[in-house]
């Protein structure tokens, strides 16, 4: 009888840890910059959908798209445009948000706003110092992301950091820049350094940085959404045709649908509806 009821009870342990065992798990790869707003999708999403869970992680955007073309993640995550060597007919790219990219220093620094041809020149080396665009006779310390960030290669593309080196385009950022691993990095590094300067989602600015106008023009999601704020890129989601389970083209879809895109307003990026 003993045997019996243990038996039992072991069967209903069984099935209670079932429900939890049985979801199934969809990941997304890549771009630091759509991770935090991939995280609000996933934490959103899941409470409505229990037998779902989602993993994400922030890699990069270089990361991302990788992994969405072998394989190894259901969803890519790219905070910039793709390169025409990284495009597959079989890969397909969804447009969840767009984000304006800020150019910040530091709230010490009375600097108010830049031209885009001041920002390049900065992060070429030509421009080293904060008294030569109207500041402090101080050095600047620009700081930059890795290359594997898609803010990188947005800000390259947009700023004309670019530059032929043996018929190939590499990066024209001086060496000189330091690097920073992730937007959080970037931006603790300039609220702690008074001369520093850094590129940041629009999305994540906060009080502990100052972003600078460019061209005149204040880095709001309203002056992105009206194109006047040219420094902008897509957060895309990259899957490829005819993978997708049902449960991750479900996500798929929610992402672009009302109730996502009014997550995505809310947390200071710019709607796609």
């Amino acid at each position: 009888m003993k045997k019996t009821v243990i038996g039992a009870i072991a069967l209903l342990g069984a099935l209670a840890v079932t429900p939890a065992s049985a979801k199934e798990t969809i990941s997304a790869v890549g771009s630091s910059s759509v991770t935090p707003l991939m995280e609000v999708f996933s934490e959103t999403y899941t409470k409505s959908h229990e037998g779902v869970f989602i993993e994400v992680q922030g890699p990069g955007s270089s990361a991302g798209v990788k992994a969405a073309k072998n394989g190894s993640a259901d969803l890519g995550m790219s905070s910039r445009d793709l390169k025409d060597s990284e495009k597959e007919d079989s890969l397909k790219e969804l447009v969840v948000a767009r984000d304006g990219i800020a150019v910040v220093v530091n709230p010490k620094n009375k600097i108010q706003g830049l031209t885009s041809e001041q920002v390049t020149a900065i992060y070429k080396g030509d421009i080293t110092n904060w008294k030569d665009v109207g500041g402090e006779d101080k050095p600047i310390v620009a700081i930059t992301r890795d290359t594997a960030s898609g803010t990188r290669g947005a800000f390259e593309d947009i700023m004309s950091l670019k530059q032929k080196v043996s018929g190939m385009k590499v990066s024209a950022i001086s060496q000189r820049a330091q690097v920073a691993a992730g937007n959080g990095a970037l931006k603790t590094n300039v609220a702690s350094n008074p001369y520093s300067i850094g590129y940041i989602s629009l999305g994540t600015v906060d009080s502990s940085v100052h972003a600078l106008a460019i061209d005149g023009v204040d880095a709001s999601v309203d002056n992105v959404k009206n194109g006047s704020y040219k420094v902008a890129r897509p957060f895309l989601v990259l899957y490829r045709e005819g993978k997708p389970s049902a449960e991750t083209q479900k996500f798929l879809d929610w992402m672009v649908a009302d109730e996502a895109q009014k997550l995505v307003d809310a947390k200071g990026y710019i709607s796609v509806n």
